[in-house]
């Protein structure tokens, strides 16, 4: 199995301008567990997803996916400029759609050719997106994360400042 998908991330707090207020791990109401991301990168129904053109212009749009095994799992068309995007640099963010509860994933896009890899994307996506998947819908691709961010709003700003999380995969 890979690294990512047994280990649990190491927490610590973003780094910010100390003009955000940012408090460290040991104060405020402390980091967010890894679970408290996870269910929630789980459960969300839209993602966005931000890529790099060749000439440094991003792009962002909107996807379906699947969260398993702490890494990000979709697929598309070859010919869309993600697809196009990631052939020439496989860096990406994945977000999902909830910003009261915000989570930035960073990460590295890889093509999906297992086919048992494959299966298990579509056993979890055909019933949250109450679709008929074919194996041979892609490309598929595998975001694996290096950093994810997430951060409170709307509870007061000390939830902001307390409870911001940042957590590294590697």
């Amino acid at each position: 199995m890979k690294e990512s998908a047994t280990a649990e991330p190491r927490s610590t707090r973003p780094r910010m301008p100390a003009s955000y207020g940012i408090l460290p791990a040991d104060q405020g109401g402390g980091l967010l567990p890894w679970s408290w991301a996870r269910e929630r990168l789980e459960r969300s129904r839209n993602y966005w997803i931000t890529t790099v053109r060749v000439d440094g212009r991003p792009h962002s749009v909107p996807v379906w996916g699947t969260w398993l095994d702490n890494r990000f799992y979709f697929s598309t068309d070859r010919a869309t400029q993600k697809a196009i995007n990631l052939a020439h640099n496989p860096r990406c963010v994945i977000c999902p759609e909830n910003l009261a509860e915000a989570i930035s994933v960073e990460g590295t896009a890889r093509e999906v050719t297992e086919v048992a890899t494959i299966r298990r994307h579509l056993a979890a996506y055909d019933p949250k997106y109450h679709w008929k998947s074919k194996e041979t819908d892609g490309p598929f691709f595998e975001v694996t994360p290096s950093r994810v961010l997430a951060f409170i709003e709307g509870q007061g700003n000390e939830v902001f400042v307390g409870r911001a999380t940042r957590w590294v995969f590697r």
